[in-house]
């Protein structure tokens, strides 16, 4: 995996114990975040994008890294995750350039070149990303790479306790901004895993305390 997927793969998946949203999601919402409304139409989209983008992969005989089945969570993970991202941003005086995100996308490009496959196989496979959001990543991707510049001083990990050092700082500022926004997901979808910044299915059994026909908005609460 390139050094890029590396760093980004640490920073949303860094370990966090597992919590979830709190509150009440709008109608029609399939999350809220902060004071935006990621609508379920939107969802509807990006997931039958990613469904497009996974049928094109098994066509090409190339197998997606993440579970098969869950477009809708895992297209709603990045919704939720830019949001995340932009939280980040905001909170750190980070303010990327276009050039920056130019050096993302040149980025992403040499990586799929390099994997002899085009950019929109290289983020379904291994990002599980829509391609048509491949804008929206490279901002995000540039977030953290301004972050991590910041962390480091611009100076790459050489051991393995700066790596270490490095990730637990992206966690923190990513727990941080994830509870500023006070993440609700619609428990239709599925709920969020602070553990990997991901929204995954629910338990298939309620609580004693859930209704079966209308299931409450799981409540976690952000570990920092």
């Amino acid at each position: 995996m390139p050094r890029k997927a590396a760093v980004l793969a640490a920073a949303v998946a860094a370990g966090c114990v597992a919590v979830s949203a709190c509150g009440s999601v709008q109608m029609g919402a399939a999350a809220i975040t902060g004071s935006a409304r990621i609508s379920s139409a939107t969802l509807t989209n990006e997931a039958a994008n990613l469904n497009a983008a996974y049928q094109a992969d098994q066509a090409a005989n190339i197998t997606p890294e993440s579970p098969a089945g869950q477009a809708t969570q895992q297209a709603l993970t990045w919704l939720i995750r830019f949001q995340i991202g932009d939280k980040v941003a905001e909170q750190n005086g980070i303010n990327v350039t276009p050039a920056q995100v130019q050096k993302e996308f040149s980025a992403l490009r040499a990586a799929a070149v390099s994997n002899k496959v085009t950019v929109p196989v290289y983020v379904s496979v291994l990002y599980a990303l829509p391609p048509d959001l491949v804008p929206q990543f490279g901002r995000y991707a540039a977030i953290l790479s301004s972050l991590e510049s910041r962390i480091t001083g611009g100076k790459a990990p050489s051991t393995q306790a700066e790596q270490t050092k490095l990730e637990t700082a992206l966690e923190r500022d990513q727990c941080l901004a994830s509870k500023g926004l006070g993440i609700t997901v619609n428990p239709q979808f599925g709920e969020f895993d602070y553990s990997s910044y991901s929204v995954v299915l629910a338990p298939p059994t309620l609580s004693a305390n859930q209704s079966a026909s209308k299931p409450a908005a799981i409540k976690l609460t952000p570990p920092c």
